[in-house]
């Protein structure tokens, strides 16, 4: 009997699953086709192929989101027409204990998040990538997308710049280093905003920096620098390529990233010790980072490892909320999962707002909501069985 219990349980929780997975896709696929690939259709370049491609490539990103929804919402709703429909009161008086009923639903919940961690960790990533190349090679390109926000650029011959936020063509938080052809720095200048324009008829841009504060280095000595306003002629590297953006990267690029940050960051001198006492105190505030550099990198691994196991929280919680909801409706089920989705989602968020202050540890933050769903989870389907 319990076989035949866990063979019709499996089927309806796949069959549910598949159509609320195929919904959630189609819902979180449309905003993204409005917004980005029908730009293609409007494009003198664009084709049909293009446009399908770009679509099949949005896949993989959107069924990371699409898996933990759709389990969520497949457990509440099976559980709660078993419950509304009294089967499983007729299996409780038939000596069944609901914990063994849930033995199948909670594989396929680790089954699936084993799937996601595929996607988030390697796949997804890899075909975002390819879907933004995509875009890019048929948009309008302006100055500021060389740019990446909390990213080292290395693309232009003698500079590495770093920006920390962009807002169209004005650049947030801009540190650029002046790199000899033995990769020493000989300079460094840091400013709080700067703006980036393209020089008409030029494969140059004039890269401005306002309230501009650093050193350069003379006769083997550093000295200090300020200029309200600095401007540089870069050119334009030979091959713009567009730059992977963080949440762009896998799992292993990730870790390959921060190895090369902590790398560069060890190269750059630390400017104010190398300078008298009075120099130094003039300088003081050069010295003390804005933020770990590190830190934005070390959120989106934890965001993606950590988002792997929401399956895991979401069928844990789903199976009691669908037995005590005791509701056949798809309309209840459906509510009750974009309630916990977005009470999920908003951590994701939060972690990311402050993921430049590393004193918060945002990327500790992101695990917060898998600890909650599983314990209450748990606790829940442990008082459910015991009814």
């Amino acid at each position: 009997m319990v076989k035949t219990l866990y063979i019709y349980i499996t089927r309806e929780l796949l069959i549910t699953l598949l159509m609320t997975v195929v919904v959630f896709t189609g819902i979180l696929m449309l905003g993204n086709i409005i917004r980005e690939v029908f730009t293609l259709l409007f494009n003198e370049r664009a084709t049909i192929a293009m446009v399908g491609r770009a679509i099949l490539l949005l896949i993989p990103y959107v069924l990371v989101f699409a898996l933990p929804m759709g389990m969520l919402t497949a457990s509440i709703l099976v559980f709660g027409r078993l419950s509304a429909e009294q089967e499983l009161n007729a299996i409780k008086s038939g000596g069944i204990n609901v914990l063994v009923l849930t033995i199948p639903v909670i594989i396929i919940g680790i089954l699936c998040s084993s799937l996601c961690g595929f996607i988030n960790l390697y796949w997804a990533p890899k075909c975002r990538v390819a879907y933004k190349d995509m875009l890019y090679e048929v948009a309008t390109q302006r100055p500021s997308t060389i740019f990446t926000e909390g990213r080292f650029v290395k693309d232009f011959e003698g500079y590495i710049i770093y920006v920390g936020k962009i807002r169209g063509d004005e650049l947030i938080d801009v540190l650029i280093s002046q790199v000899e052809p033995n990769q020493n720095i000989s300079g460094s200048l840091r400013s709080p905003r700067g703006k980036v324009q393209r020089i008409e008829n030029s494969d140059e841009l004039s890269f401005t920096l306002y309230e501009a504060r650093g050193a350069t280095i003379e006769k083997r000595e550093w000295q200090p620098l300020y200029f309200s306003e600095w401007n540089q002629r870069l050119k334009l590297p030979r091959k713009s390529k567009r730059q992977i953006k963080l949440n762009e990267l896998t799992f292993f690029e990730l870790k390959e990233e921060i190895k090369r940050m902590q790398q560069l960051l060890k190269a750059t001198p630390s400017i104010p010790k190398l300078l008298p006492g009075e120099l130094r105190e003039k300088l003081s505030e050069f010295n003390k980072p804005i933020y770990d550099f590190a830190c934005p990198i070390k959120v989106q691994i934890h965001q993606q490892v950590s988002f792997s196991f929401a399956c895991i929280g979401f069928t844990l919680l789903g199976i009691p909320l669908g037995i005590m909801a005791h509701r056949k409706e798809a309309s209840i089920g459906v509510a009750i999962a974009l309630v916990l989705v977005l009470v999920y989602y908003s951590f994701f968020i939060l972690s990311t707002a402050i993921e430049t202050r590393s004193e918060y540890a945002p990327y500790l933050i992101v695990w917060i909501p898998n600890f909650i769903f599983q314990i209450i989870g748990g606790v829940l389907l442990w008082k459910v069985a015991k009814k």
